[in-house]
């Protein structure tokens, strides 16, 4: 079961990518938006999780409210997949014209003192768009880690999808990522990290939205070890095509304490920088699993 559930998770991912990307942009966007209200309307555990999530984010939000956030959460998580598909398709014009960040001054900066930076962002609106535009639309390339997926063929089709958008990408296993990302770093390149859930069970407990999580560890170690700047970013989707986003000043690395000590107060700055992001544009927040480590603790969901 477990295997041919596998190959039609596969199937389904490629026909997206070979489907999609050829329907006209104004199809796309109206699917991508059906198939949102259809999931959001069985309200199935994604759809539940999510809106568990966001009452976390808005703690003063009412039934009605958390509804209509969870709605507009399934839109933008569709949003991402209708755009993904078709990214391979768009043009070094349109990927250009379909971003507009704000103050990403402070990145190329970064980037042209020759220190690195490590860019740290949620799963928020559309990453692999802001990473096309940064490779596509910039000129800037840059590292990243893409998480093991299962089956195998489908993490094959995520990696050849992010390496023809321009990005290189590290699994996330295997043990050797850490460092070629900071030889990466030490030559003065980026590496650009989706940071605001921890894949290793060994990440720093933050305080998230007034309760406990865990974040990764690696975007701290990276800045103290090979000197980068460490800066956090935001992205949202407004109701026009263009995706906005907001880079956020570079995290310093504290002048004391040991070097656990250190990693503990940057990955709380982050956190605290994220949580400005999400707080500002909660439904472009797309975590629909379990975060807190209140809700972990419950077992199998």
């Amino acid at each position: 079961m477990s295997g041919a559930r596998d190959r039609v998770t596969d199937a389904l991912y490629g026909l997206g990518w070979g489907t999609v990307k050829k329907l006209p942009e104004p199809v796309a966007t109206a699917l991508g938006r059906t198939i949102a209200d259809t999931v959001w309307k069985r309200r199935g555990p994604s759809v539940l999780r999510l809106e568990s999530n966001l009452a976390r984010v808005v703690p003063d939000a009412g039934p009605e409210r958390l509804a209509a956030l969870s709605k507009a959460g399934m839109r933008s998580y569709m949003r991402y997949w209708m755009e993904s598909f078709r990214l391979p398709a768009w043009s070094k014009e349109r990927v250009r014209a379909g971003v507009e960040i704000k103050d990403i001054d402070l990145l190329m900066d970064g980037l042209a003192s020759g220190r690195g930076v490590v860019l740290a962002l949620p799963h928020m609106a559309n990453w692999d768009l802001a990473g096309a535009w940064l490779t596509r639309g910039q000129g800037v390339p840059f590292t990243t880690v893409a998480e093991r997926l299962k089956p195998e063929t489908l993490y094959d089709r995520f990696v050849a999808y992010r390496e023809s958008l321009g990005m290189e990408v590290l699994p996330h296993t295997g043990g050797s990522a850490f460092g070629r990302l900071a030889r990466r770093l030490r030559s003065g390149g980026l590496v650009c990290l989706v940071a605001d859930r921890d894949l290793s069970s060994s990440g720093i407990e933050v305080d998230f939205f007034g309760d406990a999580t865990r974040m990764p560890a690696g975007p701290a170690l990276l800045a103290q070890q090979t000197g980068a700047l460490l800066m956090p970013a935001a992205l949202w989707f407004d109701d026009s095509t263009v995706m906005r986003g907001r880079v956020y000043p570079a995290i310093e690395v504290p002048e004391a304490g040991t070097r656990a000590e250190k990693t503990s107060v940057m990955t709380q700055a982050m956190a605290d920088a994220f949580a400005v992001g999400i707080a500002e544009h909660p439904e472009d927040w797309h975590m629909l699993q379990r975060l807190w480590l209140k809700d972990l603790e419950r077992g199998p969901e």
